[in-house]
């Protein structure tokens, strides 16, 4: 009984990945699902889709670790955060598609609130600027738009929950409808401070508080799956957001240390410990993974358009044929040649917040080819993610010595270097880059009995290469500063 296995529900894809004690891989299987895009700046996926994928790999994954449910320990769920999905008590069946974190169909939504003197409210409370972002809204949208979805919810026949609460909901034959507090945090409807849901907030959206899960700790007997969906009754031990289950899996358990995951979008997190206090340099507050009944906080900013530039490369401008090639088309010039690109394909996240920026490419001239562009586009992630760590800096009034780094682009050599030289600290990628899947292991494993505690866990954390700045900090601020002007260009325009 020494695995773990953890379900990683991601925007693209569903994996699972079974871990064994030590944190090492043991077996992986993942299953890409549709994106669905009704119309521009709306993002959709079928909840039930999402389910079928998930429970496959997790059947996958079992098999080729060449295991019994048996062997496993316990299981723990990271998932998308902040998307949304309504369904029916008495059925199970999904109201509407899931509306996606990247949608941006309920900005409108947002302007009333903040015209309503609400900003301040909820930053106090949830540590959250107002944005389409995150769930509040979209439930709104929901209980608006479907037909009799208002009157449902109304009479305690619906039930809400981030992808976490539908996966528990489904493992368990609908006796589970709970969260935890990293993804209770990204509602927008949760007081972070005291720890519970928030009624005035609940009010001022006139969203039914009977929506809404249980919220426990990440590291929690949450309950057991029914025994034949994997081929015993499992304990689910943890429970957390994609990002705070990285930062938990990158063993930041400090305040000051600091992490980035690159993905579909790059979402950095930084430990401030038992202390909650809303940024004032446009970053979140939010919960951190809490493994006990002690609150954890951190401060996060979150880039809506990381990776996903790489697939736009593939995918829109047919400039490479898997995003594996982007590296080599990037390194065939010395640098970008002046060009700068800033992906704001769905509005610019923190710390810029501006939901009206539209994608750039700025610096063209004859002699721009197509790897300049694909280099600009790498830069770009590393361009925004450097724009957070000031921002944090800036927050905590403490420099961050180094940048544990995580997530599938943190592979590309070349952006980590570049990450590195732009921010003038050590860039350290682990041995075990998926620690996305690897925080919530680890958070399955303290509930249930494998580990016993963090300094456990911090142990077993190491390091596969450091990367160190070699640019002068002249020409890292002078870059810096191009980018700035490229930002301001992509807001105004």
């Amino acid at each position: 009984m020494s695995f773990l296995l953890a379900l990683d529900q991601g925007t693209s894809s569903s994996r699972s990945i079974v871990f064994d004690a030590a944190g090492r891989v043991v077996s992986m299987a993942q299953r890409e699902f549709r994106q669905i895009f009704p119309q521009p700046g709306w993002v959709e996926h079928d909840p039930v889709e999402i389910w079928r994928t998930q429970l496959a790999t997790a059947r996958e994954a079992l098999a080729g670790a060449g295991l019994d449910a048996r062997s496993i320990a316990g299981i723990g769920i990271t998932n998308q955060r902040e998307t949304t999905v309504i369904w029916e008590r008495a059925t199970g069946r999904p109201i509407h598609n899931a509306i996606v974190w990247q949608d941006r169909r309920t900005e409108p939504i947002c302007r009333r609130l903040r015209d309503a003197g609400l900003a301040e409210v909820i930053a106090a409370r949830t540590g959250l600027v107002i944005d389409a972002y995150f769930s509040a809204t979209k439930i709104r949208w929901l209980l608006d738009h479907v037909p009799g979805a208002r009157a449902a919810a109304e009479r305690g026949e619906l039930a809400f929950g981030t992808i976490d609460s539908w996966l528990a909901w489904q493992l368990t034959g609908g006796r589970l409808h709970v969260t935890d507090v990293s993804n209770a945090s990204r509602t927008m409807l949760y007081d972070i401070r005291r720890g519970c849901w928030d009624d005035e907030l609940l009010a001022s959206l006139d969203l039914p508080a009977s929506l809404l899960p249980k919220v426990w700790p990440s590291s929690h007997r949450f309950g057991s799956t029914d025994a034949e969906v994997l081929g015993a009754a499992l304990p689910i031990g943890g429970i957390a957001g994609d990002q705070q289950a990285a930062l938990f899996g990158q063993a930041c358990f400090e305040a000051g240390m600091a992490k980035n995951t690159y993905g579909t979008g790059c979402f950095m997190l930084m430990h401030t410990g038992s202390r909650f206090e809303p940024s004032r340099n446009g970053l979140v507050a939010t919960a951190a993974a809490q493994p006990g009944p002690a609150r954890q906080y951190a401060l996060e900013g979150s880039v809506f358009v990381g990776g996903a530039v790489v697939q736009w490369l593939r995918d829109g401008l047919k400039a490479i044929e898997k995003s594996s090639d982007v590296e080599a088309l990037a390194a065939s010039v010395p640098d970008s040649g002046g060009v700068v690109f800033v992906p704001a394909f769905t509005g610019l996240g923190a710390p810029y917040w501006q939901p009206g920026a539209r994608g750039t490419i700025t610096g063209l001239t004859r002699g721009s080819s197509v790897a300049h562009v694909a280099r600009a586009a790498l830069e770009s992630i590393a361009f925004q993610s450097a724009a957070l760590l000031a921002a944090m800096g800036r927050d905590a009034g403490a420099p961050i010595n180094e940048l544990r780094v995580d997530g599938g682009a943190c592979a590309n050599d070349l952006l980590m270097q570049f990450q590195a030289d732009l921010l003038g600290i050590p860039v350290v990628r682990p041995k075990v880059i998926e620690t996305t899947a690897l925080g919530a292991a680890y958070l399955a494993g303290l509930a249930c009995g494998v580990y016993r505690g963090t300094a456990e866990l911090s142990r077993l954390w190491q390091a596969e290469r450091r990367f160190v700045p070699t640019m002068s900090r002249d020409r890292a601020q002078a870059l810096m500063g191009g980018w700035e002007r490229a930002v301001r260009q992509a807001t105004t325009s």
